[in-house]
């Protein structure tokens, strides 16, 4: 099988030009394709991987792929095989966590096929020579945009080089962007794929263009809706936010690369971590303003994107969410609270956001100096517009019929998630509901009362608004009491004195005015104070919005769906009758247009990847005819996200194009980008050696045992990249066995700190030292992130305390001292990076011994433990595994050392320290004499 066998008379679902070019181009070589999001890169994938099935005698593996893929890939597969009656055609076979039996797995590679295996299995398997990767006819990489040098995913392509020079290899991207970063991106991408060609298709592609250009084009309706007023009002506040804490961002941080941090940018969704990780090497030493910043960017572009999303009743209840995380907690006298609400801006954003809801109104009566709240209730201008579509969509249905082609006539709404999918079928299902109200004689009918409305479903949404905000103020007022004394200008009987309001001739002017309600619009402080309704008010409100008879009487005809009468509710309809609403969902849109077949889409928001998506099954299917709607709010954040997208994708595109004409191959590797040999046998000398240790000239490469559980990590794929043999093995002691005397435990930060709160890393040293005379402590930084433990440490821990896995609770520094108070002889490597580390231990192993696989797997297992478990009862075995401290390793010396449970439960630490070891000997001791701990 190390070969691809010819390929055979298959039938291909192919039928445009490009992509039977395409097909033809990836037969012939080996090649990375990046592919324009939605022309079909999965469609191409199947095919390819059909052609290499229905010859029967291959093993096609295929790397990166999601959960979701392996799906349409394994339904597209027996599809392809059932028309084309593919004898030899065996589908798909996904090789996961769920696949434990080693045996088994041997087996199915042996009779070949077409696997998708996890990258944590299939690295494994290639190392133990499971899977021998000169059996493989080749690999289909998916995701090739996420294949950087430290991957797991480049681990896996470079032993398959190295053992296998005839297979194939062929990767597949539809992201073209992340392939424009940094300096030479293609070429040192390529080369960590073991690749020489990039096969580039963008949508200007002349093959593309013909493709999808041709006589049969979708009829394309574009609708600019405008925005309103308040809409407008509220975007423009928000952006001012925005570039406002963009400009504090550059002046306080400056010496970055700051050339992309503006308003543009902002409204990319990767622009919260281009600023984080220009940030990240030295967030420990930026600023508490710095900080807040940051985490106030990525909330403000959610808010742009929620303006034109979410209803206005939504909004601004997502609105009081944003200012009550925003606001500091009780009794602090730091300056919590984000900049950008200190701003007018805000005062715009939060009081326009109340007006589009409810207005306050003059009373009727003698006391007209009170103010009373009214509904306003603003419909999003899109859903008019969408209601004018499908009427213009039946109008042309009943006076001027299609003729009949293959599609079903339904109608397809796209949205970009499924919360605005929920918010359009609720408006659909009720906007032609409205309440009752008395018509006068004299009044003459009105044609425009016959026009949908969503008044129904505004008015519902404030009342379940309204009872939201009752509580969410009853929880506000609990949580923020300080908060709410000062607001009311409350005495703290700490103090004697009024600390609510500032004294009148230095009183702060309030911006915006009074607006709705009578509470003030700003604090003291100057940041905008949190608005609660007065009970009167409210229940004006309510009044105005109460539920009349027709609405309770509609309310359940929508809304309830009971199970009796079941033949009311659930029956087959025709697809020409259906209006099918969804959410955008990358490649499976192609499936949902497929299934379908939809003769109308309203695009609600714009989407890139999709318009090509419609256009690839419009030029796909002679006798399926499209027309397309296409909405969009003209002068928006949604019409600059769209048309910035398109921009960037053919821009990296260009820059791709540029730097593929000018690209030069690297001549020390040969063909398939694999070191030459002698180059190789160099690398295996080590000149700093003069005399002592390891023969200088040997032939044989360094060995490091690794556990199977490190290879969520890059440092054994960076390990081999040094030319080091890695032997994975299931180890008890270690994560790394460098010599049969070098020991080392690998820890990042998050795991050092999560194994000192449980004690796991106390466990883990005692047993180190049982087995090893040179354990090591290894403590890896993140290269993209700062190399200190400072964000991390809190000084206010206490040394002083006798127990080290309490002492300190809040201090990490702390905690190492005590660690190598307890284990003096216990060496800590620091290492700022994976590549850091593979330099140290290549020079630990220096002069060392190679270690023992077999030795090392041996080490923490008791020989006799199935003997031991037969000569005593299970249960009390089973009950001692439960109690904290006791594992596995010391069970065995408490059995044959103790005559019962009770008696271990009875031992002090010391007499429990020499059989079990201390830490667990405190554990265990802390376990039984708990309750006597806490009285005392």
């Amino acid at each position: 099988m190390s070969a691809a066998s010819a390929p055979q008379p298959v039938k291909l679902s192919l039928p445009l030009l490009y992509q039977q070019k395409l097909f033809e181009e990836l037969r012939k070589e080996d090649e990375l394709v990046i592919l324009a999001r939605g022309l079909g890169l999965i469609r191409l994938i199947t095919n390819l991987l059909h052609s290499y099935d229905a010859a029967g005698n291959n093993l096609i593996v295929i790397v990166n792929a999601e959960d979701r893929e392996n799906g349409w890939i394994g339904e597209a597969l027996a599809e392809h095989a059932a028309i084309s009656m593919s004898p030899k055609a065996r589908g798909l076979t996904v090789v996961n966590t769920d696949f434990t039996s080693v045996g088994a797995r041997e087996k199915m590679y042996a009779h070949g096929g077409i696997f998708s295996i996890t990258s944590r299995i299939l690295v494994v398997d290639l190392l133990t020579n499971l899977l021998n990767p000169d059996t493989i006819t080749g690999l289909i990489v998916l995701h090739a945009d996420r294949i950087v040098a430290t991957s797991l995913e480049a681990f896996i392509l470079r032993i398959y080089r190295q053992k296998n020079k005839v297979g194939f290899l062929k990767a597949f991207s539809d992201n073209p962007e992340p392939f424009t970063v940094g300096f030479s991106p293609l070429a040192t991408m390529m080369r960590n794929m073991f690749l020489r060609k990039a096969s580039l298709w963008p949508r200007f592609h002349v093959h593309v263009a013909q493709s999808l250009e041709g006589k049969k084009k979708a009829e394309v309706i574009e609708l600019e809706v405008p925005m309103t007023d308040a809409m407008r009002d509220i975007q423009n506040a928000i952006m001012e936010c925005v570039e406002v804490s963009i400009h504090e961002l550059k002046k306080g941080n400056t010496g970055l690369d700051m050339e992309d941090w503006n308003l543009d940018s902002a409204l990319l969704k990767n622009f919260d971590v281009m600023v984080r990780r220009q940030l990240d090497p030295n967030w420990h030493r930026v600023s508490w303003k710095t900080k807040q910043i940051v985490s106030d960017l990525t909330v403000l572009r959610g808010m742009l994107q929620s303006l034109v999303a979410l209803d206005a009743v939504s909004f601004l209840q997502h609105l009081d969410t944003i200012h009550a995380a925003h606001s500091p907690p009780p009794g602090s006298t730091r300056q919590t609270q984000s900049p950008w609400l200190f701003l007018d801006a805000a005062q715009t954003i939060f009081d326009t956001a109340k007006r589009r809801v409810y207005t306050g109104k003059q009373k009727v009566g003698p006391d007209t100096s009170v103010d009373s709240l009214r509904p306003v209730l603003e419909e999003q201008p899109k859903w008019s517009v969408l209601a004018d579509a499908l009427e213009e969509i039946d109008r042309d249905l009943y006076f001027e019929p299609v003729a009949r082609d293959d599609s079903n006539g339904t109608i397809l709404i796209m949205c970009s998630d499924t919360n605005t999918c929920r918010q359009l079928r609720d408006y659909l299902q009720t906007m032609h509901v409205k309440p009752r109200t008395e018509r006068k004689v004299e009044e003459f009918y009105d044609p425009d009362e016959d026009r949908p409305s969503a008044a129904f479903m505004m008015r519902r949404r404030l009342r379940n608004y309204l009872k939201w905000k009752r509580e969410f103020a009853q929880v506000s007022a609990t949580l923020f009491a300080e908060n709410q004394k000062a607001l009311s200008g409350a005495v703290d009987p700490r103090i004697g004195q009024s600390k609510g309001r500032a004294p009148a001739n230095k009183r702060r002017r309030q911006r915006g005015g009074g607006g709705i309600g009578s509470a003030p619009s700003r604090l003291d402080n100057g940041s905008i104070a949190q608005h609660f309704e007065k009970p009167g008010e409210v229940a004006d409100l309510i009044a105005e919005i109460q539920t009349t008879e027709e609405e309770a009487g509609q309310k359940e005809d929508v809304v309830a769906d009971p199970l009796e009468d079941m033949d009311d509710y659930y029956q087959m309809y025709e697809m020409q009758d259906l209006v099918v609403i969804h959410a955008y969902d990358g490649d499976q849109d192609e499936h949902v247009l497929e299934e379908v077949k939809p003769r109308y889409i309203i695009m609600y928001e714009p989407d890139a990847s999709f318009i090509r998506r419609v256009e690839v099954y419009r030029s796909s299917h002679n006798d399926r005819n499209v027309r397309v709607y296409f909405l969009y709010y003209g002068g928006s954040v949604e019409e600059q996200r769209y048309l910035s997208s398109v921009r960037r994708e053919k821009d990296a595109f260009t820059r791709l194009i540029k730097e593929r004409a000018s690209m030069s191959v690297v001549m020390t590797v040969d063909a398939h980008g694999i070191e030459d040999p002698q180059e190789a046998f160099l690398r295996t000398i080590n000149t700093r050696i003069a005399g002592g240790g390891r023969l200088a000239g040997t032939a044989q490469p360094p060995r490091v045992v690794v556990d199977v559980r490190e290879f969520r990590s890059s440092l054994p794929s960076l390990l081999h990249g040094k030319s080091m043999v890695i032997v994975p093995c299931m180890l008890t002691v270690g994560d790394y066995i460098l010599s049969p005397n070098i020991c080392i435990e690998r820890k990042s930060v998050s795991d050092l700190i999560s194994s000192f709160k449980d004690g796991r890393l106390y466990s883990q040293a005692e047993t180190m030292f049982q087995h090893y005379k040179s354990p090591m402590l290894l403590i890896e930084f993140d290269q993209n992130k700062s190399f200190t433990l400072e964000p991390f440490a809190d000084l206010s821990g206490s040394l002083s305390s006798v127990n080290p896995a309490n002492a300190g609770a809040n201090d990490l520094q702390s905690k190492l001292v005590l660690l190598t108070l307890a284990f003096p002889k216990l060496r800590i490597i620091w290492s700022s990076s994976p590549y850091e580390t593979a330099e140290i231990f290549e020079r630990l192993k220096a002069q060392e011994e190679e270690p023992d696989p077999i030795a090392a797997v041996r080490a923490g297992l008791d020989k006799d433990m199935k003997a031991e478990e037969q000569a005593f009862n299970t249960e009390p075995r089973e009950m001692l595994l439960t109690v904290p401290g006791v594992t596995p390793k010391n069970v065995t010396n408490l059995i044959l050392q103790t005559e019962s449970v009770k008696e271990v439960a009875n031992m002090s630490v010391e007499e429990l320290n020499p059989i079990v070891g201390r830490e667990a000997a405190r554990q265990i001791h802390g376990f039984f004499n708990k309750d006597l701990i806490e009285d005392y």
